[in-house]
């Protein structure tokens, strides 16, 4: 079985984003970029699937900019088998919308053929969280969402979902998307070999414009602002005192 890993390129987690003085977007400008934390985690997924022998290819896709080779270059370090790029931008500022990253996606199942597509819940750029469900649409497969646990036995996928206030436990049909969360597992770190390696693994890039499939932002962003800074706490000395501060502000 094949499996599929939609990979982005996104800021690296670590770094504190900072907006553009003229509030058009987020300041890239020497920037670490990174793979997105929850690709990471299918990446992992889909290797540790290999190991125990229910896969036998692993295939990472990504969507955007050339630059997302190095991204790329790092799943295939982890252990992914080959790797396609669809350039779908020059510019590193342009997010490619889900519905045209699900349409892409799915030109390449149709050329692939996978048993199972694994990719993060959501970007931690845009949190969109609708690219995986727009891709089980698009292709009429069964789909898992926050996955938190994986097994897979013959065509049946059994998946445990993260849900508001627990777990969820659901049976699903293969071929399927499933969308993976934090604590599905901890990815691995690359070693120098197979970092040398992946530099000889199979590459592919290829344009939206091959797919057929139209890039063009739906959406315009009108403005980006930061986040307001939280106000400095005040010390109560009392439990009195503190139920008065409380009903000032209307916590109570």
């Amino acid at each position: 079985m094949k499996v599929l890993v939609p990979v982005k390129r996104v800021i690296d987690y670590n770094v504190k984003v900072r907006v553009k003085a003229d509030g058009s977007g987020v300041d890239l400008a020497n920037v670490k970029m990174s793979m997105n934390p929850f690709d990471e985690i299918a990446v992992e997924q889909a290797i540790r699937l290999k190991e125990a022998g229910q896969v036998d290819e692993i295939i990472a896709v990504s969507i955007g900019v050339k630059q997302s080779q190095e991204t790329l270059r790092t799943a295939l370090a982890m252990g992914a088998d080959r790797a396609i790029l669809i350039i779908a931008s020059e510019d590193v500022h342009n997010d490619i919308e889900p519905l045209a990253v699900a349409k892409l996606l799915k030109a390449v199942v149709d050329e692939e053929q996978p048993g199972l597509i694994l990719c993060g819940k959501q970007a931690i750029d845009n949190d969109m969280n609708a690219t995986g469900q727009m891709l089980a649409a698009l292709l009429g497969w069964s789909q898992a969402t926050f996955a938190s646990k994986l097994d897979i036995a013959g065509d049946t996928a059994t998946v445990t979902r993260e849900v508001d206030g627990g777990l969820q436990t659901i049976s699903v049909k293969m071929p399927a998307v499933v969308t993976v969360d934090l604590r599905l597992n901890e990815p691995r770190y690359a070693s120098l070999p197979n970092i040398m390696k992946a530099k000889k693994k199979q590459l592919d890039e290829k344009t939206a414009a091959d797919y057929g499939v139209d890039v063009t932002p739906r959406l315009v962003v009108q403005k980006t602002v930061e986040p307001s800074t939280r106000k400095a706490g005040i010390k109560v000395g009392s439990v009195d005192e503190l139920v008065s501060k409380l009903k000032e502000v209307g916590a109570i």
